[in-house]
């Protein structure tokens, strides 16, 4: 069957007139039937409607656009993993052209695509609306309602990225979008996972860090359908210009449940959409920060100096209490005794340090560890250094403007245009030469307000979503300088916590400090990793207390912790313990997901919570567990995944020593687990120790 289809593939494309045939990719051991090339030879071909559509001149783009010139072909790779295409259809009179750019990945069932729009002709072009990244209707055998699993994105609340599990049903539709220009701001999270009859489904992930949308909708009881996109795109291209449309990835599951798609899709992740160095996607760390504050009036910002930065490196050192790495955050600027009204003074405050940050940084580096500095570029406060250096790179909404659609903005706070490309690479210049001369790291971008007033300041009415369009590549041109001039830079990606996370920013970036949550609340951040696990396997919040509970409560595959080893009652033995323990532990989120409580009230004290990592190619893992401070029971029967039901796993109880020997059929039965300690937790570890059946 398999070679039948190929020789259709080449016959199609030579009959169609393309100049190549699509090779078959060789699919990973989780094979679903959906096979990327085929499935792109199928759908991106002349004569047929592609996955996407566009109203141009009035016009839908399922009317004309199979009579348009249609072009396809292979583009160069370095990664023999992925297949990149090229397809095209342009309008013969107007020379108006949609290209969309496809990669198939031949190690997983996965592909995605870029619109992309150029208008080639010497004037404007007609206008271009309503323009659907994906439009496309998915068919399945067995009758019966989809699921769609979505989440919410980060407000600063314990419900931050909880997700939701809805019943579509015929002729029901679910959409989703962020509240505001970030792209995981309050409302919506660009990660999705739907559920079909047959268990099998398709998980979406969307790249676009501005206001994208996504709807979900159910026709019949064998198909549903998917569109998405900018929610704002109404425009003309001037001649010779060339916009993008959000990235759309889509990964295809088959398996148990839906917890095999978002498994997959976080191995996914880590291959193909993070951060690559030497090779393999970049650990995150264990950081320290070093801006602890001091006594009143001193907070976290306005009170560091160059000495107490070195002294407190020194000091971790000399009792052997290293983190990988040391941090400093808002407050190091021009002015920051007012950090909030501040930002746009890029440069060192020399009251405090004199020498700048790079002795900071040499003490740091001597440790063994690396150093990580805050920034928030894109906000500029007004009479800063970069509003009197470039008021040029600025846009400014005045106190006059009163318009409706624009929406809530400071007056007194501008946004660094990244769209402008001068601006763009002055930035990148800017700090670029910071970081070198500094001798940072870690390189953390805060984004503390909304974009979106702004960019809808300086659309023309003809216009509409340029600005953002033009921000949000600049964006990624921004970052994607700072890391060809850096190859081993990390960047840090918070936006008043984790409000700009998407495909495209996680494939740069990742998120150290995923809310801005009540900071050290541990019970909030159980929340958060219980939502976020399922889609990312790379983020961290932080551990303000050095107990266990409040560490495990945190644990992720980062941790930021802030305790004070010169003030603190707790034992700097205990301290050692818990940083060994996350560095310990650390491996096991790499693997395999699954939340062992229902989705039910977990923001509530009164539940208990509890989730397994696992490693099926080790085969090992652990189990956390956590009794919240109201719980009235101190005995939970937990359900592990993912083992193998002939294999013997033994297990230990880590907080009491105790160990115990179970196949893998027996514990996926239930697991009983008990605390009496409220709030307390449980940390389980297993590993396998033999196959076959017990003797």
């Amino acid at each position: 069957m398999k070679a039948y289809y190929l020789v259709l593939l080449l016959v199609s494309g030579l009959l169609l007139g393309n100049s190549y045939a699509f090779s078959q990719p060789r699919m990973p051991e989780t094979k679903t039937g959906f096979e990327p090339v085929r499935w792109a030879g199928q759908n991106f071909a002349a004569g047929k409607m592609p996955p996407f559509s566009f109203t141009y001149g009035g016009k839908e783009s399922k009317s004309f656009i199979t009579a348009w010139e249609f072009s396809a072909s292979k583009l160069p790779q370095s990664d023999p993993s992925v297949q990149n295409m090229q397809f095209s259809w342009r309008d013969r009179k107007t020379g108006f052209t949609a290209t969309c750019l496809v990669t198939c990945f031949l190690d997983y069932p996965a592909i995605e695509w870029v619109v992309k729009f150029k208008n080639g002709q010497g004037q404007n072009s007609l206008l271009l609306e309503k323009v659907k990244a994906i439009d496309y209707s998915f068919r399945y055998e067995t009758e019966g309602p989809v699921t769609l699993y979505h989440s919410r994105g980060s407000s600063g609340e314990r419900s931050d990225f909880q997700e939701s599990e809805d019943l579509v049903g015929a002729g029901r539709n679910i959409r989703m979008t962020p509240s505001s220009g970030r792209s995981s701001n309050n409302t919506a999270f660009p990660f999705f996972n739907v559920s079909m009859p047959g268990n099998q489904g398709v998980l979406t992930a969307i790249g676009w860090s501005g206001k994208w949308y996504a709807d979900v909708k159910q026709a019949d009881t064998r198909s549903w359908s998917l569109e998405a996109g900018m929610e704002r795109m109404k425009l003309v291209l001037y001649p010779d210009e060339e916009i993008r449309t959000p990235l759309i990835c889509q990964l295809h599951w088959q398996g148990e449940d839906r917890l095999t798609g978002h498994n997959l899709f976080r191995q996914f992740v880590l291959q193909h959409h993070s951060r690559q160095i030497n090779g393999k996607f970049a650990e995150l760390p264990l950081a320290y920060t070093l801006t602890m504050g001091g006594p009143p009036p001193c907070d976290l910002y306005n009170c560091s100096t160059e000495s107490f930065c070195i002294a407190m490196t020194q000091r971790h050192q000399q009792f052997n209490l290293l983190p990988e790495v040391f941090w400093i955050d808002a407050g190091w600027f021009t002015g920051c005794g007012e950090w909030w009204y501040n930002a746009g003074n890029w440069t060192v405050e020399k009251s405090r340090f004199p020498n700048g940050l790079k002795p900071v940084s040499d003490a740091v580096h001597k440790t063994g560890a690396r150093f990580l500095l805050w920034f928030e570029p894109e906000r500029v406060v007004a009479g800063t250094m970069f509003d009197r250096m470039k008021p040029e790179f600025l846009i400014k909404i005045p106190d006059t403007v009163k318009n409706p659609d624009i929406g809530r903005f400071l007056s007194d706070m501008y946004l660094f245009d990244l769209g402008n490309p001068a601006a763009c690479q002055w930035l990148t210049d800017y700090i670029s030469a910071f970081i070198r001369e500094n001798g940072v790291d870690v390189y953390r971008q805060d984004m503390n307000f909304d974009p979106m007033p702004y960019w809808k300041y300086i659309d023309k009415p003809d216009r509409i979503g340029i600005s953002e369009i033009r921000y949000i590549t600049g964006l990624y041109a921004y970052w994607d300088g700072l890391l060809r001039n850096f190859p081993n830079l990390i960047i840090d990606n918070c936006a008043g916590g984790g409000r700009r996370l998407d495909l495209e920013t996680v494939s740069r970036s990742s998120p150290l400090w995923v809310t801005d949550y009540n900071p050290g609340e541990p019970n909030g951040y159980q929340c958060h990793t219980y939502g976020l696990n399922l889609y990312l396997p790379l983020h961290g919040t932080c551990c303000i207390v050095p107990t266990k509970y409040a560490m495990r409560s945190g644990m992720s595959s980062a941790l930021a912790i802030t305790w004070d080893i010169n003030a603190s009652t707790v034992p700097l033995s205990r301290m050692d313990s818990l940083m060994k323990d996350f560095k310990r532990l650390r491996p096991y989120y790499y693997g395999d997901y699954y939340p062992l409580v229902p989705n039910v009230n977990i923001t509530s004290d009164s539940i208990w919570m509890a989730y397994q990592q696992n490693r099926p190619d080790q085969g090992d893992g652990i189990i956390l567990a956590f009794r919240r401070p109201d719980c009235p029971t101190d005995k939970l029967v937990v359900k592990p995944r993912g083992l193998k039901p002939d294999s013997r796993y033994q297990l230990l109880f880590e907080d009491t020593g105790s160990e115990m020997i179970k196949t893998g059929a027996e514990l996926m039965k239930g697991l009983e687990l008990e605390c009496m300690d409220k709030p307390g937790s449980l940390l389980i570890s297993y590993q396998t120790v033999a196959t076959g059946p017990l003797r």
